[in-house]
């Protein structure tokens, strides 16, 4: 692809914002920047798009969301009337651009004649799940980059199921896409009457939606008015939903005033994701002032949820996202149970690189596990197809990037039910005498110390996917027996959606979508995983290591680690 010649086609175009011109002229002597915004397109991929904000066709700008836009637009047209009748509820965070990037959107769906419903102020992708459901639209555009820098936005399409788009669908949505070779061709009408609000009652009916999902309501009315609960929104869009919903169950929670300002910088902050304590340190240190016994965060666009608690010390440690998912799925089974509400065909749906001690847990409580691919649709996917066949019923789904949902209201991520779950277990936990953080001690004296851990290795520039794909590649070409000391009892290729096992050389068949991501099981229930983000630069792998105590796990993971290293050293040919 001739950079050079994209860069001065857009910088030459009238059609071009003075906004664009502007900032190209300004990279007019950076061979660099230039080929990085006009040596590549930006990938439409099963999660969307995601990219840093700028201008140029490898960029998140308003081309390329207009763009993206008429692709969807398209795919709509196609399946007829009803379905532009039905059309597209669009939500959008605190991120630069976010709220003209929402707009162009609504304008580009009016212009195909596709209705847009269009939320008048920032909601998180929770909400936006629950309002393709709630008003029967076609589909969902989501504007946020999640728990990405500031420098980047992305946009997210959602199904009539309240899920992501299926791969199937999104492979169509591309192929309209990849036809708009000129990007400032598409046109929009912002002020078109098929662009209506989305109805004020739909935000009070997800939270009516949210408290039915109760688990522990006498414990809250002992404890809620009492407990000290710290919140940070970190500027983004769970302030009003999360703050909302625990309030309405009684439950005392203060805010980091500092932080509930939509600040498209995150300028107290050094990257808004809540899975590190970093992000955490003003709401712990409001905590500590005022002796708080939780700290909860979450991330721009509410989908993530990050949870410190005090140790058997009175210090505040951060809990990890497969930590606070063990203990949700033991305090919602424990509840369940002891409420005689479980399901008989209760199910359980994690990702495979959650925490391999789901299993034990779902195991003792004799509920059925299920594993998916990286990628919460593939939970929402399960949702949906228990709902048709009534094979299961879903209790709870979580992943290790700090992503719950409990409930069927959504099918994404859900920060907001997940703050309200946590604020509810830590009322239940003081209400028959005990922390959060003992309770997640017991559960490893009881099911075994599980050290889960998650490394990412940074690239750069536009080869980066292919990059990190081509390491992906040569381990599944490689034999491994051992890693760290520890025998290789299995390799799992999910590209091929095969389990080979050692030293057998059996091939087993399995029942997954299939994904680029290679996985070794290890001898007493380990893992080790390795994949390329399907939203960052960042070669992920991923830990679960099994030891009679966090010392031990420690000390193993060190080992591990150094075998996995030059392991990959050896797949990138060093």
């Amino acid at each position: 692809m001739d950079y050079q010649k994209n860069y001065e086609k857009w910088l030459n175009d009238p059609r071009l914002s003075a906004e664009g011109k502007a900032e190209l002229k300004a990279i007019a002597s950076d061979e660099k920047a230039k080929e990085y915004r006009f040596g590549g397109e930006l990938e439409f991929g099963t999660a969307g798009m995601r990219g840093i904000i700028g201008f140029g066709m490898n960029m998140m700008n308003v081309c390329t969301v207009m763009r993206a836009t008429q692709g969807l637009a398209s795919f709509i047209l196609e399946q007829g009337t009803e379905a532009a009748a039905r059309g597209v509820v669009i939500s959008y965070d605190t991120r630069r651009k976010s709220a003209e990037f929402a707009k162009a959107a609504a304008g580009v769906l009016a212009a195909n004649g596709v209705k847009a419903y269009l939320f008048g102020d920032v909601h998180p992708v929770p909400m936006l799940s629950f309002a393709v459901r709630y008003l029967h639209t076609f589909a969902g555009i989501m504007i946020t980059a999640s728990h990405n820098p500031k420098e980047y936005n992305g946009y997210k399409v959602y199904g009539a199921d309240g899920a992501q788009m299926s791969p199937e669908d999104t492979e169509k949505v591309v192929e309209y896409i990849s036809k708009i070779d000129d990007y400032l061709s598409v046109t929009a009408e912002e002020d078109s009457p098929l662009i209506v609000p989305v109805p004020e009652k739909l935000d009070e009916d997800y939270i009516e939606e949210l408290s039915r999902l109760r688990l522990s309501p006498e414990a809250v009315k002992k404890c809620g008015a009492n407990l000290k609960l710290v919140y940070t929104p970190v500027h983004g869009s769970g302030y009003v939903p999360v703050t909302t919903i625990l309030k309405k169950l009684g439950i005392n929670v203060t805010v980091v005033e500092e932080q509930t300002t939509k600040d498209t910088e995150f300028s107290t902050v050094k990257v808004p994701n809540p899975e590190f304590k970093e992000t955490l340190s003003m709401g712990i240190a409001l905590a500590n002032r005022i002796h708080a016994d939780v700290v909860f965060g979450t991330d721009p666009d509410s989908d993530r949820l990050g949870v410190a608690v005090k140790d058997d010390q009175g210090e505040f440690t951060a809990l990890s996202g497969n930590q606070v998912g063990i203990l949700l799925l033991d305090y919602i089974l424990t509840r369940l149970e002891e409420e005689n509400a479980m399901p008989a065909n209760a199910a359980v749906v994690k990702s495979f690189v959650t925490t391999g001690m789901a299993k034990a847990i779902c195991d003792d409580f004799g509920v059925t596990l299920f594993e998916t691919p990286v990628g919460f649709k593939f939970i929402g996917e399960k949702i949906k197809q228990w709902e048709k066949d009534g094979s299961y019923t879903f209790v709870f789904g979580f992943e290790e990037s700090c992503g719950y949902l409990r409930g069927t209201h959504a099918r994404d991520k859900d920060a907001v039910v997940a703050s309200m779950l946590c604020a509810e277990m830590v009322c239940y936990y003081t209400y028959v005498g005990k922390t959060l953080y003992r309770r997640l001690q017991e559960i490893y004296k009881k099911y075994g110390y599980v050290l889960d851990k998650n490394v990412s290795i940074q690239y750069s520039g536009l080869n980066a996917m292919k990059e990190m794909n081509a390491v992906v590649d040569a381990l599944k070409g490689m034999t491994v027996t051992e890693l760290g000391g520890k025998k290789v009892e299995a390799f799992r290729d999910y590209s091929a959606a095969k389990r080979i096992v050692w030293p057998s050389g059996e091939v087993q068949a399995l029942d997954i979508p299939k994904c680029n991501c290679v996985y070794y099981e290890l001898q007493g229930g380990s893992f080790v995983c390795v994949r390329p983000s399907g939203t960052e630069p960042k070669l992920k792998i991923y830990y679960s290591l099994r030891a009679a105590d966090e010392a031990a796990a420690d000390a193993g993971l060190a080992v591990l680690s150094e075998s996995v290293n030059a392991l990959l050293e050896k797949a990138r040919g060093n």
